[in-house]
């Protein structure tokens, strides 16, 4: 990940992009005692502050002088679509004014947070808006970090988030070293938010060559896999089937270095009369034979110029059994914010013409 300047106290640096070796040497360049390093970071993470000026345990000169260096990296305006269903996508406007988006998914008693890592993305896969808008950039730690920060700060009294997954807009993978850093905060108990690795999950859609990354950094992997043969792969994610072909994706994930208790995740995206016969069921059964892995099933959430369809529900529980009758752990996703585009793979757009969004701005001013 590229290093935030923080050599001239003339630039300003945005607080949530340092790590926490970068951060020690902001407050070296200042000339303060090491253990501002954690009390800045505290205020960030555990307090989400929003002023400079409110770090109450620095002295009054040091905050001067830490404003004139430094803004904190929130985002000023963040827009909130309420679903019908209780789902909530945030849409938070960047430095740039381009707009990133994550979504609240509640589910009896879990909260997940579904976060994003690109504006856009570097795939082109055929069932997913994001990789229609095509990759504007890569987000920058904080502007990750901001996401799940902001998320919180809209919860009431009794929520709490209880799961953490990197599948929002954009390839995690191809932005691994800001993604790398996140995990490190998000899971940093001193001055982070302490969250369980066990908890946060790293979606892909084939990059296997950096498997092994997640599996440094502890948390749990999904794999979007979503077709049974080379050519399917090829017509529904062709960016991700030239980076890695099924077997050579398949391959790693034979090798991956799976923990006790643990076991992988493939993500099935099911199309109506494209990868949802009876015939790919039985050849993903063989696909995923002798893996330690569970299957989600997640019904194509339709948008509008999308050539794909969502199959009928019967044809979706005959898929779930005949994998279940080869001996595989499989659930059904439900679709949850279809009507805010809040669903899997609808990241990226947001109609105008919705009667039932609730719209909620958030001005803040840093």
């Amino acid at each position: 990940m590229a290093e935030p300047s923080v050599s001239h106290l003339n630039t300003t640096v945005p607080l949530l992009a340092l790590t926490e070796p970068q951060m020690a040497r902001l407050v070296s360049t200042h000339g303060w005692p090491a253990y501002r390093t954690a009390q800045i970071l505290r205020w960030l993470y555990q307090r989400r502050l929003r002023k400079i000026m409110e770090m109450t345990d620095l002295p009054m000169q040091d905050r001067l002088a830490l404003s004139r260096s430094a803004s904190i990296g929130r985002s000023e305006r963040v827009t909130v679509l309420r679903s019908q269903d209780g789902t909530r996508k945030l849409l938070l406007t960047l430095e740039d004014g381009m707009t990133v988006e994550s979504v609240l998914i509640p589910d009896d008693t879990r909260l997940t947070l579904c976060v994003s890592t690109q504006v856009g993305c570097m795939l082109d896969c055929g069932f997913c808006l994001t990789g229609q808008m095509g990759l504007k950039r890569n987000l920058k730690l904080h502007e990750i970090i901001d996401q799940v920060l902001t998320s919180q700060e809209i919860l009431t009294s009794d929520e709490h988030i209880t799961n953490l997954v990197f599948m929002g807009m954009g390839e995690p993978l191809a932005n691994v070293e800001a993604l790398k850093a996140a995990v490190a905060a998000l899971t940093n108990k001193p001055w982070g938010l302490g969250w369980s690795r066990r908890r946060i999950t790293v979606s892909t859609a084939g990059l296997a060559s950096r498997l092994s990354d997640v599996a440094a950094m502890g948390v749990n992997l999904a794999i979007s896999l979503n077709a049974t043969t080379e050519e399917q792969r090829r017509n529904l994610m062709p960016a991700a089937s030239a980076i890695a072909s099924l077997k050579s994706l398949l391959s790693a994930c034979r090798r991956y270095p799976l923990a006790p208790h643990r076991r992988l995740t493939f993500e099935y995206v099911l199309l109506a009369g494209v990868n949802d016969l009876p015939a790919d069921a039985r050849r993903l059964a063989l696909l995923l034979r002798s893996l330690r892995c569970k299957v989600n099933l997640i019904p194509f959430n339709e948008f509008p110029g999308s050539r794909f369809h969502r199959p009928p529900d019967e044809d979706v529980l005959r898929f779930q059994s005949d994998l279940r009758k080869a001996g595989l752990d499989v659930y059904v996703r439900k679709s949850r914010g279809r009507d805010v585009y809040g669903a899997c793979g609808q990241l990226g757009d947001v109609p105008s013409n919705q009667a039932s969004v609730t719209l909620t701005a958030i001005e803040t001013r840093c």
